[in-house]
């Protein structure tokens, strides 16, 4: 190894988790990985799977544990407001109505960062709201790419179909209309990340007196642009990221 800190213990924990990041391995292949010795690599390893960094597979060997998961969860959640919050701006600004971003939160959806609209008659959704899955364009959104047995679970007991996700897959937006709401009308697109997964939904909600009940007449293409540009932000990032990583060398 010669990526090192100056941090002698932290450097090999690295070593650790960065030998099991292609796949499941043995503590021997971890020593032969990481150049340590048997009972240093041990002892790191137990430990890292302590703080659940490491975790085992059903053979044994040990495999990258769940609050790595947690951690990119937390750090793409960042980005993703960072870059959202002023392209919901935007949004507002073009389109006169409220715009919010959702994140789907089990069987809710929850508004993670929002523009209001500053007067008149508007639909005000508070960051922290948690929304039903069941019913809106957001929740369309959310609920359209995912898999087959997952969609199908969340359309019980909602207000749209599976017919209604096909046409959100295939014009990359959601509109409803009194959905959720009586009187509040909206339209959604998706937010996508570096691998093309749907990570959220960004949309603009107001009353039907102005949106119509065809809300995606007048602003399906805004909505999606937003959409693209958050996307874009986020992939382009993430791009930038694998291009200036240093490279580990194990030999």
């Amino acid at each position: 190894m010669n990526n090192t800190s100056g941090v002698g213990v932290l450097d090999k924990a690295v070593w650790v988790l960065a030998a099991v990041e292609s796949g499941p391995a043995t503590l021997a292949q971890l020593v032969s990985a990481t150049g340590l010795a048997r009972p240093t690599t041990h002892r790191i390893a137990v430990a890292l799977e302590h703080h659940r960094l490491l975790a085992r597979d059903v053979q044994g060997r040990f495999v990258l544990g769940p609050r790595i998961a947690e951690l990119a969860s937390a750090a793409g959640e960042d980005r993703l407001l960072a870059f959202a919050q002023p392209v919901l701006v935007q949004l507002r600004d073009l389109t006169g109505e409220s715009a919010q971003l959702y994140r789907r939160q089990g069987d809710v959806r929850v508004c993670v960062a929002a523009a209001e609209r500053a007067s008149g008659l508007r639909d005000t959704v508070p960051v922290g709201a948690a929304l039903p899955m069941t019913a809106g364009s957001a929740a369309q959104v959310l609920l359209a790419w995912e898999e087959g047995e997952r969609m199908h679970r969340g359309l019980r007991g909602a207000k749209f179909t599976a017919a209604t996700l096909a046409s959100v897959r295939r014009r990359g937006w959601a509109a409803s209309a009194a959905e959720r709401e009586p009187g509040v009308a909206s339209v959604s697109a998706p937010v996508r990340g570096a691998g093309g997964k749907v990570l959220a939904a960004i949309s603009v909600s107001g009353p039907i007196e102005r949106l119509t009940r065809s809300p995606g007449r007048l602003h399906a293409g805004a909505v999606v642009a937003a959409g693209d540009k958050v996307s874009d932000l986020l992939r382009t990032e993430a791009s930038a990221g694998s291009l200036s990583a240093p490279g580990t060398n194990n030999t």
